[in-house]
């Protein structure tokens, strides 16, 4: 256990209900006793709240009326006592009392330092440590839940089965070449090793085909919405958001700058991006504001291609085909509602495979087909994020990877027959790298690199 006692507030800075001053540490107690007109928080039984007051412990003077509760080690998120300080809402009384805890012995904690000494404490592993920030940065309901499964320690316990069964196998090997007099231990052939690694790699492909819809639901999709002036673009994107983001009038060249919004999409977070309307112009603001739409099409998972089923295909239109050429894309043939001047069977020869969606964003048609054309796009029918173990963070699937490619190394030396002993390297190295996942094998630096990106107080 760490030797000193940390403080840091845990809830947002503003105005609300509560805020809540959270010590962690052996001095936690003794600390909030100081300041603490109540009842002893000496004698108090652990995980228990108290009503009292904060009163200066120098001129007396009452602070803040305050919940108190107490959690004494080990039964603690970082299995060390800690206590909590509910306030008043507020940035005056909570900065007060967060000063008096300082002043009495704890130190300021750093940014996620609470979540690091529940790992370093063996209280969670580093996998279920980050999984608290993608827990807090969930911007759907199927992102909280992947969060939360991992948080349990749902990729931590496959994690841990994989590198036991490539343990197993490395020790069979060492014994086989240190004790070969041993005729009780049955000898690791080239057969053995093969299966072994085989399962394992195969494992491990499994996670990495579930991991781009991981990847998606922590991260959401970047999305862009194109199209010419006045095909309905901020009508789409003020669809989805349910709210009038993006300002909707007849005149051409509106939009000049980018706008974004989170949105959630049957479960699927995206990150909608509305620009400009991409057309020759002699507007220099425009201008600007179609170079920018440029730049977001290249960066974009998505792009929501829209086009006005009331006019006729233009230069533009063609030209906005040739840019996506080669990306992912949904056409959206807007305006419906309108007669019909748009070659249909010209899109469809324009867009390919690409899925065509027909709308009219001023009746609400075709939103739900819309929706349902995004969810498809990417994770080919429903989610299920209660019984699938998605992988969602970039450093484990990375780390998968270069296992995988690590075991896929081992597969090739065995086809060459080499020896197992040289086998046995890569197959190492398939365990570390798993290691690093769960924090087994990593190195210092990284950890502190990791928990640095969390928010102050957790």
């Amino acid at each position: 256990m760490e030797t000193d006692t940390i403080a840091a507030i845990s809830t947002p800075i503003g105005e609300g209900a509560i805020s809540i001053v959270r010590l962690s540490g052996p001095e936690a107690i003794e600390i909030a006793a100081q300041i603490f007109d109540g009842k002893d928080l000496h004698t108090v039984a652990s995980h228990t709240i108290h009503y009292g007051k904060i009163v200066d412990p120098k001129t007396r003077e009452i602070a803040e009326e305050v919940m108190v509760s107490v959690m004494r080690a080990p039964k603690t998120f970082t299995r060390e006592d800690v206590v909590e300080i509910n306030c008043h809402g507020g940035l005056v009384s909570v900065n007060k009392v967060l000063e008096m805890v300082l002043a009495g012995g704890a130190r300021l904690a750093e940014p996620g330092e609470f979540t690091k000494r529940a790992f370093l404490n063996g209280r969670i592993d580093l996998s279920q440590a980050e999984a608290v920030m993608d827990l807090i940065r969930a911007k759907t309901d199927k992102a909280m839940h992947v969060a939360l499964k991992q948080m349990d320690g749902r990729l931590s316990r496959l994690i841990k089965k994989y590198r036991q069964e490539l343990l197993e196998t490395i020790a069979h090997v060492e014994v086989n070449i240190d004790y070969p007099e041993y005729d009780d231990v049955e000898e690791m052939s080239n057969d053995m090793m093969r299966e072994k690694t085989k399962q394992v790699h195969d494992q491990i492909e499994q996670l990495l085909a579930l991991a781009k819809q991981g990847k998606i639901l922590r991260e959401g999709l970047s999305t862009a919405i194109i199209g010419r002036p006045n095909v309905g673009k901020s009508s789409l994107m003020n669809t989805l958001v349910q709210e009038n983001k993006a300002i909707v009038t007849e005149i051409p060249g509106t939009t000049r700058d980018i706008i974004e919004e989170y949105v959630n999409v049957r479960g699927v977070p995206l990150r909608l991006v509305d620009t400009a309307g991409i057309r020759e112009t002699e507007d220099i603001v425009e201008k600007i504001g179609v170079e920018r739409s440029r730049q977001v099409l290249k960066e974009s998972d998505l792009i929501l291609f829209v086009l006005n089923y009331h006019e006729e295909l233009t230069e533009d239109d063609k030209k906005l085909f040739e840019a996506v050429e080669g990306l992912q894309y949904i056409v959206i043939v807007n305006k419906t509602d309108l007669s019909q001047h748009l070659d249909m069977n010209q899109v469809k020869e324009l867009a390919k495979s690409q899925p065509i969606i027909t709308t009219s964003l001023i009746e609400e048609k075709g939103v739900d087909e819309l929706e349902k054309a995004i969810a498809d796009t990417f994770f080919e029918g429903d989610l299920d994020a209660g019984d699938m173990t998605y992988v969602s963070n970039v450093r484990h699937i990375q780390l998968l990877k270069q296992a995988k490619q690590a075991l896929e190394d081992a597969m090739a030396g065995l086809e060459m027959n080499m020896p197992l002993d040289l086998v046995q390297i890569d197959v190492t190295r398939t365990w570390e790298f798993l290691g690093e996942i769960i924090g087994d094998t990593a190195s210092d630096s990284l950890i502190d690199q990791l928990f640095s990106q969390f928010c102050l107080g957790k």
